[in-house]
């Protein structure tokens, strides 16, 4: 199994930092933002790992993280064709580094407290499908929401940043897919946004039941925002503080 790191975009939300440094190269607690998706990946035991990212920033990625061994994986870099072209177009670039193989994608800008080794041990025992990884926030609005059937225990429907949200639970940037994912997104037109929309790819494994969930439990951010990003860090250096007394 694979991983993939979502890099790109152009950050406007963290203006005026992302004007001259990729917001995923910003610091969160001792690191830089994208640390923290490589360390959860290489904690489940997925260490070839791809960052898609823009021409712009491609050579600080590998100025600092090089080819990943100083963290114990190995760093490959893909530039996003499409400037601007959505999650989706990204995901995409990743066609000939997964080839036949299931894949974990995570955006850059999500950081998390949660393990991902049960949900990466769940998803390798699915034959096929996808499976995402929803949290319960108090802002559903923000996000993609999934709106869950009487038991609890499936998807019925997603939303993309609904006006009033039927649920309370968001669609986190944390995906699994099996290989037919780039099948789907070739299928995808170009949303309002001009973008192909991850939302959408999900929305295709839904239809054909193939949508699989799990609930993370710990503290979820996007660091997105400057209020997100502070945030992030008060979260990742109190969880390090805490590590250090240990």
């Amino acid at each position: 199994m694979k991983g993939v790191i979502l890099a790109g975009g152009t950050g406007t939300r963290l203006n005026p930092f992302t004007k001259i440094i990729n917001k995923h190269l910003l610091p969160v607690g001792r690191y830089p933002m994208i640390y923290w998706s490589i360390k959860k990946l290489s904690d489940a035991g997925i260490k070839d790992i791809l960052i898609v990212t823009n021409n712009k920033h491609t050579a600080l990625f590998k100025k600092i993280f090089g080819n990943g061994e100083e963290l114990n994986v190995s760093l490959q870099y893909e530039v996003q064709k499409k400037d601007g072209g959505g999650a989706a177009d990204a995901l995409l670039c990743s066609c000939s580094f997964i080839q036949s193989e299931k894949c974990v994608v995570l955006l850059g800008d999500n950081i998390f407290e949660d393990s991902l080794v049960p949900f990466v041990t769940k998803f390798k025992k699915q034959s096929s499908g996808a499976r995402v990884l929803l949290k319960k926030v108090k802002d559903p609005e923000r996000y993609g929401v999934a709106v869950l059937n009487q038991d609890g225990n499936q998807i019925e429907s997603i939303h993309e940043k609904p006006k009033r949200p039927l649920s309370p639970y968001c669609v986190t940037g944390i995906y699994m897919y099996d290989p037919h994912v780039f099948t789907y997104i070739n299928k995808l037109r170009p949303s309002d946004r001009n973008e192909l929309e991850i939302t959408d790819v999900n929305k295709m494994y839904l239809a054909n039941g193939r949508l699989h969930f799990d609930i993370l439990e710990g503290w979820w951010v996007d660091a997105g925002t400057h209020e997100s990003l502070f945030h992030a860090n008060q979260l990742v250096n109190g969880m390090t503080d805490l590590e250090a007394d240990l």
